[in-house]
């Protein structure tokens, strides 16, 4: 059985030592990438762990639902800019008599107009307003975050507006909720998280 636990940089250690207390003495091996070591480790009943972490600074957070948005910029898992709001795009059941038609157009432009105010919000927040920043300049992310609604948040990144952050490393969250502060600061832990796969022997 194979599941994907998500642990907090500063207790990567102890959660490897907790792992050897439940699966006995483990061997380990190391893999240096651009997101930092990856750590795979075999214990003794057989359990094994693959630790991906994704140690990106700054880092960029781009969260889209249809109910709302957040951009953010953190530097050592500290948010430093952000902008949260909600935008309203209708559900895809149409009421009131609608003619499907219609309906379609109308949710089609909300929903155009919530990722033209996400492009613009990022621009600002992610690259200072600056659509073509010098390579390794200062402030920008090294990495994204990125989490809602898949569709949306694809358009929103692929904006040519934010070209400058094309072929980033990416942190996927598509589970996430409609994007509030709290979800915007989850999302932040979330994405800076060692991304743990442990398979346990029955």
């Amino acid at each position: 059985m194979t599941r994907v636990i998500e642990v907090d940089p500063d207790r990567f250690d102890r959660w490897m030592a907790g792992f050897a207390e439940r699966h006995g003495p483990y061997d380990a091996a190391e893999e240096t990438t651009p997101g930092g070591v990856v750590v795979s480790a075999r214990a003794a009943d057989g359990s094994t762990v693959v630790a991906t972490p994704f140690v990106h600074d700054p880092l960029g957070v781009v969260l889209v639902r249809r109910g709302g948005y957040a951009v953010a910029l953190a530097h050592d898992g500290v948010l430093v800019t952000s902008k949260v709001g909600s935008r309203h795009v209708q559900s895809r059941t149409a009421a009131g008599g609608w003619s499907q038609q219609r309906f379609a157009r109308r949710r089609g432009k909300q929903a155009d107009e919530l990722v033209d105010a996400v492009v613009a919000h990022a621009r600002r927040v992610l690259l200072g307003d600056d659509e073509s920043p010098p390579a390794g300049a200062d402030g920008i992310p090294r990495g994204l975050v990125v989490g809602g609604d898949r569709a949306l948040v694809r358009e929103v990144v692929g904006a040519h507006a934010l070209r400058a952050l094309a072929g980033l490393p990416v942190r996927e969250l598509y589970d996430l909720p409609d994007p509030r502060r709290d979800v915007l600061e989850s999302a932040l832990r979330r994405g800076r998280a060692v991304r743990i796969e442990l398979t346990e022997t029955p």
